[in-house]
C-alpha cells in the first residue's frame, strides 16, 4: 500500500483469499444499506466497489484497479453493526459447511423403556442424547424440564428427552432420593450419570446453571450460532 491507495487485482468468479473477501464485504454493505437515504455520489461509488470486475469501458484502467482514498474511507466510516452482521453471516456459512449429524427441536417424551433404549442405542453416533428421569411431584424435577427445554433451543445438535421413573421400566432404581436424574450418551456409551442432579445446583436454578454443570464435565457441544443474536446486541446499544 502506497499513498492513498490500495493495489489491488482483478478477482476471477469464486471469492477467496483476501481480496475476495474485500470484494465479498463491498456487496455485503451495498445490499444491507439503505439505499434511498444515500446521496446519488455515494450511493454510486457503493455500486462501483459492489463488483469486483473491472469495467470494460473504463478507458482509465477500471475503478476497481485500485482502491481510492474516498473508497477507503466509506470503508473505514462503515458503522459497526453492519461489520459485525457481516461477519456473524460468515460464522453461520462456515458453521453451517462444518455441521454434521442431525437437528432437533424441543424435548423428546419417551412412554417406555423401549422408546429409552432405542434412542440411545439407534441415535446418530455424533448425536449427543441428554435423558431425563423425574417423576411428578419431586423437587426439582419440574424446574429441570423447564431448563431442558430451554437448552434444547440453544443446542439443536443435542436430542433433550425426558421420562417418568415409572415408565422406564425399573422405576425401583430409581427412587425419588435419586431423582431428578440426568444421564448423557454418545454412540451407546454413557458419558454422563447423575442422580439426584439438583443437589449439585443452587437451591433456585436456571438453564445457564444446568448448562454450566453439563459442560464442566465436555458433555455439551460448541453452542450452535444464533443469526438474531447480533441485532439484538445492537438494538441494546
Amino acid at each position: 500500500m502506497s499513498g492513498n491507495t490500495v493495489d489491488e487485482e482483478e478477482v476471477t468468479v469464486t471469492h477467496t483469499g483476501p481480496k475476495g473477501v474485500i470484494n465479498d464485504w463491498r456487496k455485503f454493505k451495498l445490499e444491507s444499506m439503505d439505499q434511498e437515504s444515500l446521496p446519488p455520489n455515494k450511493r454510486e461509488l457503493l455500486r462501483q466497489m459492489s463488483s469486483p470486475h473491472k469495467p470494460k469501458d473504463d478507458a482509465k484502467g477500471g475503478l476497481n484497479r485500485k482502491m481510492s482514498a474516498q473508497e477507503y474511507e466509506l470503508i473505514k466510516e462503515d458503522d459497526e453493526k453492519c461489520l459485525r452482521r457481516y461477519r456473524k453471516q460468515c460464522m453461520q456459512e462456515m458453521h453451517e459447511r462444518l455441521s454434521f449429524g442431525p437437528k432437533f427441536e424441543g424435548v423428546y417424551e419417551l412412554d417406555s423403556g423401549e422408546a429409552f433404549l432405542e434412542v440411545i442405542e439407534k441415535e446418530h453416533r455424533l448425536t449427543v442424547v441428554v435423558v431425563h428421569i423425574y417423576k411428578d411431584g419431586i423437587k426439582g424435577c419440574e424446574a429441570l424440564n423447564n431448563c431442558l427445554d430451554c437448552l434444547a433451543t440453544e443446542y439443536p445438535s443435542v436430542k433433550f428427552c425426558k421420562i417418568s421413573a415409572a415408565a422406564t421400566g425399573a422405576g425401583d432404581r430409581f427412587s425419588d432420593d435419586v431423582l431428578p436424574a440426568l444421564l448423557v450418551y454418545k454412540s451407546g456409551e454413557l458419558l454422563g450419570n447423575f442422580l439426584a442432579v439438583t443437589q449439585h445446583l443452587s437451591e433456585e436454578f436456571f438453564a445457564t446453571d444446568v448448562e454450566t454443570f453439563l459442560n464442566e464435565y465436555g458433555l455439551l457441544p460448541e453452542k450452535e450460532f444464533s443469526p438474531g443474536a447480533d441485532e439484538e446486541e445492537a438494538d441494546v446499544e
